[in-house]
């Protein structure tokens, strides 16, 4: 491929994830405020958002997530949890926004998915600031 067609291949990946973004916002903010979760820090989110940052691998996101859930309360435990909501949205509008942007751009879906957790959790933490220190 020449880096012309590179060029023009992630800027559409970019047009694609910034078109996401609403979705992305509504949907952490509604696991946020309607996800069972206990006094969850926003600096314990900031944790999660972090090994987002640091890793190539769902997985590992997820795996930190379980992690949380075990060590805890704070994040809610089963059905109905922030933990929870958080892993469902991961692997199913996340993924399949990722999916449709990869398959208009012809484009591995996987790099696509994790910049999409990435500003999900990213929007996730201002709104759990939010919900702590700035509720109008």
């Amino acid at each position: 491929m020449s880096n012309l067609s590179e060029q023009q291949t992630d800027l559409q990946v970019q047009k694609g994830i910034r078109l996401a973004e609403d979705e992305l916002v509504i949907l952490i903010q509604s696991a946020l405020d309607t996800g069972k979760y206990g006094d969850l820090e926003e600096s314990q989110f900031r944790n999660l958002l972090r090994v987002s940052d640091t890793t190539d691998s769902v997985e590992v996101i997820k795996n930190f997530i379980r992690y949380q859930v075990g060590r805890d309360k704070k994040w809610g435990r089963g059905k109905g949890s922030l933990a929870e909501q958080i892993i469902e949205d991961i692997d199913g509008n996340i993924k399949k926004n990722a999916q449709i942007i990869a398959e208009c751009c012809q484009s591995d879906y996987k790099p696509i998915w994790l910049e999409l957790i990435r500003r999900y959790l990213g929007y996730g933490a201002r709104h759990l600031k939010y919900l702590k220190d700035g509720k109008i």
